[in-house]
This record gives structure tokens, sequence and C-alpha cells, in this order.
């Protein structure tokens, strides 16, 4: 009987214990809340940097406003590489999520290439007709895709060259090749300084290891550089300051966190706002608008910012018109 007993207590004990296993895995692979939740939203990020960061902490704060504990949303960063964007987004759709949100172009790419069923909304994008290879866009991409744009007008970022830097006449463009909006925005802003005068060379990087040597060049043959909305650039924004500070070559950024990071100057937008906008784009598609016929929306209200601990190391006298990054 005692043989029998302690079998029998033994048993237990084990079926006990398998069983708090299995509920702790349970409870690590699927969160309580997602069980209750209505609506699945999977996040990819191309990489963690203060822009994209922004943007995703808008678009879900929409959605937690508006959903609460009924909105699961699945959140994954791909450290700066386009295939772990490529392998996050067929999680996603594998997952069978009620919607995808993209940070960065590349993050839209492979979300669009691996479902053209489940909802994408693409933020942080600078020009989607470039991004998604559509010769005709028209403002609306149709399907399964739409979102919101992080353009700010170009030709006035060019003309802030004048206004600040009036004795800059040579001047280099600083991109990623990897990243076709930073092709597009180069090419703009290199026509508009060239129709002022301005004599343009364009310095190309492939990756965060070369970025460095490449501003090297840049600095040593240019009196001031341009870098646009760059993935890339933005999270290597110390090595550039690092390179063109010490040789007094001031920089125009193409958004705000890039030139906290190595500017004087942007027309800024808030990335947080344009998150939002997306956010509220999200909650019409999940209560059944049809993302189809939903135009890209912009950030309408671009501000010219300046740093000004920057501005006064390299002396430069900032006009009226301009307000101090904070």
């Amino acid at each position: 009987m005692k043989k029998l007993t302690s079998a029998l207590i033994a048993s237990l004990l084990a079926l006990g214990a398998a069983g708090c296993s299995a509920a702790d895995s349970a409870g690590t692979e699927q969160p309580a809340e997602s069980g209750a939740a209505e609506y699945s939203v999977g996040i990819v990020q191309l990489v963690a940097h203060p822009a994209l960061d922004e943007a995703t902490r808008g678009f879900r704060e929409v959605l937690e406003e508006e959903f609460g504990d009924k909105v699961s949303i699945h959140f994954q960063e791909a450290a700066g590489d386009s295939s772990t964007c490529i392998t996050i987004a067929n999680s996603f759709v594998n997952e069978n999520v009620d919607l995808i949100m993209a940070n960065a172009t590349p993050a839209l790419q492979a979300a669009a290439s691996a479902t053209n069923q489940i909802p994408i909304l693409g933020t942080s994008i600078t020009e989607y007709g470039v991004a998604l290879d559509i010769s005709d866009f028209n403002g609306t991409v149709g399907g399964n895709i739409s979102g919101t744009s992080d353009l700010a007008p170009l030709e006035q970022q060019a003309a802030m060259f004048d206004e600040l830097l009036p004795d800059a006449k040579k001047i280099g463009i600083l991109y990623c090749n990897a990243e076709a909006n930073s092709v597009y925005q180069a090419d703009v802003v290199k026509a508009a300084l060239e129709k002022t005068g301005h004599t343009v060379t364009v310095y190309k990087f492939t990756d965060s290891n070369d970025v460095a040597t490449v501003t090297q060049q840049a600095v040593g043959e240019n009196d001031a550089l341009y870098i646009p909305t760059d993935n890339t650039a933005a999270s290597c924004t110390e090595a550039i300051n690092n390179v063109a500070l010490p040789a007094n070559v001031p920089i125009i950024c193409g958004e705000e966190s890039m030139t906290i990071g190595c500017g004087i100057a942007t027309l800024s937008i808030s990335y947080y706002e344009l998150g939002r906008t997306t956010g509220e784009m999200a909650v019409r598609i999940l209560k059944g608008e049809d993302i189809s016929a939903m135009p890209i929306e912009y950030y309408q209200n671009p501000v010219k910012k300046y740093d000004a601990a920057r501005c006064e190391a390299l002396g430069i006298t900032v006009p009226d018109g301009y307000e101090p990054i904070e």
C-alpha cells in the first residue's frame, strides 16, 4: 500500500510539474491578452533610430487608444538588414495578422513581396512610386497597400544652403546606395542646387562599414554636405559628425534626428505625428474601410529647425524663420 501510495504521489507530482511546464510554455508563446484581442497587427521596422522609433510610437498609441486590449501588436526590428525584414514580414503572413505596418522602405518592400492580401501601411517612406517601382504613380498605390510619406519639400531644403551658407559653392550629397528613396531625394536636391549655381558631387556608401571613409572624402572635397532621409546614415550620425565637425564642414539633413546627430539644420517633419496619422489609417482599415482606395498621406506643416550648439561651433548665423531644436 505504501509503495502504491508513493507511486501515485510521484505520478501526480509529475503530472503537476508537466502541467506547470505546459502552462509556462503557452504563456511565453501566447500572452494572455492575445487571446482576448480582436485585432492582430504586425510592425516590421527596418532599424532603431529616433525618427523611425517615433513613427512606431505614434502608430502604437493610436491603436491602443482606440482598441485597448482588443488589439495585439507584434513589433519586430530588423537591425538594418533588408533580408531580416523579409523574414519578419513572412512570419506575420504565416501568423495571419490583420494588418502589417512597415516602417521604412525596405520594410515596405518586404511586406509587399510577402502578401497581396493582408493590408499593409507604410510609414517613413519618402516616395512610394520609387519604393514600389510604380512608373505612373498618382498618389494612390491601390491593392493592399497605402500609408504615409516623410517627404519634405526638397527644393526648400536645397534653398537652405543659400540661406544658411551663402559662401558654400561646392556641395557634397552623401547617402547609402542601397536605399532607393535616398537616390530619389539626392537627384531632386542635386538638380535644385545646380540651378542656383552650386557644384554638386554625389558620394555613396554601401553600409555602415564605409560611412566614415566616404564621409572623409566628401568633407575633403566640399564646402558643405547634404544628407537625405537615409536610414543607414541616420544610424551612423555619430561617425559622420566625428569626421565633419572637426573639419568645420556643415551638414544640412533631411530630418530632425539626423540634424541632432550631425547637422546644422533641416526642414523638419514630426515622425511621431506621421506615425499617428498611419495609426488613424489603420483604425479605419480594421473597422472595414477599403485600403485600395486610400491615398498616401503627407505631413502638411514642415518647420525649419537648427541645432544651436553646432551652428555656434561652426560660426553660422541663423536667419529669422528658423526654430531651435529643443
